[in-house]
């Protein structure tokens, strides 16, 4: 009797399991698909199109400064004394120019003939030059004026402003808007924001999720395992139900974030820092099935056949070996004989390609990750006239581990048919 309750009780703690992780698995997946937009669209705001190569970004920043330095502007002694000397330059060829405009205007007629002779008793091109020194400092003491200085700083920043009216970008900026429309913010920075906060939020959640549902199966396993006694029948469907909504959640949601980013790149121009941040170079947030999708409808070939095999390895052969162990256990038209259901239930664990997908994954994450490493410390610098910080923020993601666990559950799995079936 009191084996029997203990079963019974069992048998209620394993249904829990399974109905709490399918509630997981789709919370996992909703959450998943949700963040991975925020994530792409975070990434979005912050790339270097519309950053470092942006002209609107670069032209807000270069007007700011001209601007600034415009208003600064103060004629110190010294600098009085070397524009002295280009304006008596300029108004000595003032002079020149104004007096052979004059007699070229008088040449070929007796009235201009009478009116140069006129100038040339009476006006001395000498006695005015003499006075250049005199009108210089004319200039220099009108330029000098409060008044004067206010109204060259209005009319250079007039001229600032038509010639940045005049500086645009033809960028497309749809996309851009989409995110601020979605996002319900006024400008970039606030979608950033908005976006960010959202995403912080939605990533500790979904690890929460992933880990409360590894432990989940992972109990549900070790409730099975403990036990010495052949797997019921429904014991057995409750295991391929866990595995199942592992899969699902693993090959759903993403495995791996690559991102290569410039988190900081800075300059002094004209005494003013010219200061970039968090421009992003290349991002991607996919899953399995992302990148299934990517590559079946990519028009080269080779490409398409990549396709293919990661969704034999990833999602068709572990589907197989589901199947054929169901037909394992039931010895189905006697499965048990079958060569193809042995291999794929007892052998094929081995050397499970779902095996190799994860280590293809993982390899892919520390060969990606060694790369952009690799090529950012060539980038990187830090001086006096540039400073550049680079970041590599390539992760594995929840959907990785996910799919690690069911690989290592179903080869568990294999070991528990090897007892022989009980009556339920």
């Amino acid at each position: 009797m009191k084996v029997a309750t203990m079963k019974l009780l069992n048998l209620i703690l394993s249904l829990i399991i399974i109905i709490a992780s399918v509630i997981l698995c789709h919370q996992i997946i909703s959450n998943s698909i949700s963040n991975q937009e925020n994530k792409n669209d975070y990434a979005e705001l912050n790339h270097v199109n519309y950053g470092l190569l942006s002209v609107e970004e670069w032209k807000r920043q270069i007007t700011v400064i001209i601007s600034e330095e415009i208003n600064k502007l103060y004629l110190s002694r010294a600098n009085e004394r070397d524009l002295r000397k280009h304006i008596e330059v300029l108004l000595n060829t003032l002079i020149d120019k104004v007096d052979k405009k004059i007699r070229e205007g008088n040449l070929g007629s007796a009235e201009g003939w009478v009116k140069q002779s006129f100038i040339n008793i009476f006006i001395s091109l000498e006695d005015i030059k003499k006075g250049i020194p005199e009108y210089a400092d004319a200039v220099i003491h009108e330029m000098t004026k409060s008044k004067t200085r206010d109204q060259i700083k209005t009319m250079l920043n007039k001229q600032l402003k038509q010639y940045s009216n005049q500086t645009f970008d033809t960028r497309d900026t749809s996309q851009m808007s989409r995110i601020l429309l979605r996002t319900d913010s006024k400008d970039i920075e606030s979608a950033r924001i908005n976006i960010n906060k959202a995403i912080s939020v939605k990533h500790k959640l979904i690890f929460k999720e992933a880990i409360l549902l590894i432990i989940l199966s992972v109990i549900l396993f070790a409730l099975s395992g403990f036990s010495k006694q052949p797997l019921a029948p429904s014991r057995y469907i409750l295991l391929i139900l866990s595995l199942i909504i592992l899969l699902i959640a693993g090959v759903t949601t993403p495995t791996i974030d690559m991102e290569a980013k410039i988190s900081q790149m800075s300059f002094v121009l004209m005494g003013h820092p010219i200061h970039f941040e968090n421009q992003v170079l290349y991002f991607q947030s996919k899953s399995i099935l992302d990148v299934f999708w990517i590559m079946i409808t990519h028009q080269d070939i080779q490409m398409k056949f990549v396709g293919v095999l990661l969704i034999t390895f990833s999602i068709i052969i572990p589907l197989l070996k589901i199947v054929s162990s169901l037909g394992y256990y039931y010895n189905y038209h006697h499965a048990r004989e079958n060569p193809v259901i042995k291999f794929f239930v007892l052998k094929s664990g081995k050397w499970s390609m779902a095996d190799v997908m994860v280590v293809a994954i993982f390899m892919a994450y520390i060969g990606f990750n060694g790369i952009i490493t690799s090529q950012f410390g060539q980038l990187s610098s830090a001086g006096q006239e540039l400073v550049i910080v680079t970041t590599n923020d390539t992760s594995l993601q929840p959907g990785f581990y996910l799919f690690l666990t069911y690989t290592l559950l179903a080869l568990f799995l294999s070991g528990f048919l090897t007892r022989k079936p009980q009556a339920s």
